[in-house]
C-alpha cells in the first residue's frame, strides 16, 4: 500500500489496463491458491483471474463471505487460519496436486492503532510474523514441488511500507521488508519458479481504513485495479505474447497500468 498519501494523482482512464480477453487460452488447466481471498485485494485478484479462467482454491478465515465468493466464481474453497499448519497442508491438498500459481496475500496488520516503535507491544509481534512472513513461506514449500514440476510462480503481496520509513508503520513495513528478503533468496535458489514480491499501491480496503481511517482510504484506488494489474503481469509468463513476464523479484503493479490484453 502507498503510504505517501500526498502523492496521489488523478484517477482517470490513464491507470486502467486494457481489457483482458475472457477465458484467455493460457489460463486453461490452470490452477491458482489465492490466500485472503474473501474481501479486499485477494476477492479482486480472485475475480481477476476468474475472468481469465483460471481454477482457483481459496481461503480466507470467514467462511461465509468466502463461501459467496467462491460459488459465484465456481471456486474451491477452505476457511482457515494461514498461520495454522494444518490449514496449509489441507489447502495444497484441495488443489488436487495442480498448482500453478501461489497468491500469499493474506496478511495483518497487527496492533491498531498502528504504534511508534518506542510504543509497540512485542508481544505481539510473533501472530504478526506468523501471518505476514512464516506462513506465504510455509504455504509456498508446500506448494514448491508441484510448482516446480509445473513451472509455475508465487506472488507474495508486499506494500510500500516495506521499503518507506513511514511512521507508526515499522510492526507492518519489517514483516514485508522480511518477505521481500525471503522473496528474493527463494527466488535464487528456485529458477524454475517464478517468484515475485509485489507492491499493490494504495487501495481502498478496510485493512486500509482501519490504519488510516475510512475519509481517507476512501480516496485511494479500489482494489480490482492493483488486481486487474497484477493479473496483467504474471500472465505474460504463460501466454503467447510479445512481452515478457517481469523477472522474479520486487514489482509494482503501476508498473502495467497500461498493459495490453494476452493473446
Amino acid at each position: 500500500m502507498d503510504r505517501d498519501l500526498g502523492r496521489r494523482r488523478g484517477r482517470g482512464g490513464a491507470h486502467s489496463v486494457a481489457a483482458m480477453s475472457n477465458h484467455s487460452v493460457f489460463a486453461e488447466g490452470r490452477t491458482a491458491i489465492v490466500t485472503g481471498a474473501s474481501a479486499g485485494l485477494g476477492e479482486a485478484l480472485a475475480r481477476s483471474l476468474a475472468a481469465e479462467g483460471w481454477d482457483l482454491v481459496l481461503t480466507a478465515r470467514g467462511e461465509e463471505r468466502l463461501a459467496a465468493v467462491a460459488a459465484e466464481l465456481g471456486a474451491k474453497h477452505l476457511a482457515g487460519d494461514v498461520a495454522d499448519p494444518g490449514h496449509r497442508e489441507r489447502l495444497v491438498e484441495l488443489a488436487g496436486g495442480r498448482i500453478d500459481l501461489l497468491v500469499n496475500n493474506a496478511s495483518t496488520l497487527g496492533e491498531v492503532p498502528l504504534p511508534l516503535l518506542a510504543e509497540s507491544d512485542l508481544s505481539a509481534w510473533p501472530r504478526l510474523f506468523d501471518v505476514n512472513v512464516r506462513a506465504p513461506i510455509a504455504l509456498a514449500q508446500l506448494a514448491l514441488p508441484v510448482l516446480r514440476e509445473r513451472g509455475g510462480a508465487i506472488v507474495n503481496i508486499s506494500s510500500d511500507a516495506a521499503t518507506g520509513p513511514y511512521p507508526t508503520w515499522g510492526n507492518y513495513g519489517a514483516t514485508k521488508a522480511a518477505l521481500d528478503q525471503l522473496s528474493n533468496v527463494l527466488a535464487a535458489e528456485e529458477p524454475g519458479v517464478a517468484v515475485w514480491a509485489v507492491d499493490p499501491g494504495e487501495m481502498s480496503t478496510a485493512m486500509l481504513a482501519e490504519a488510516i481511517g475510512a475519509e481517507d482510504a476512501a480516496a485511494a484506488d479500489p482494489p480490482r485495479v492493483a488486481a486487474d494489474r497484477i493479473t496483467a503481469a504474471i500472465g505474460f509468463r504463460w501466454c503467447a505474447c510479445e512481452q515478457d513476464a517481469p523477472p522474479s523479484g520486487r514489482f509494482a503493479a503501476s508498473d502495467f497500468a497500461k498493459t495490453e490484453a494476452h493473446e
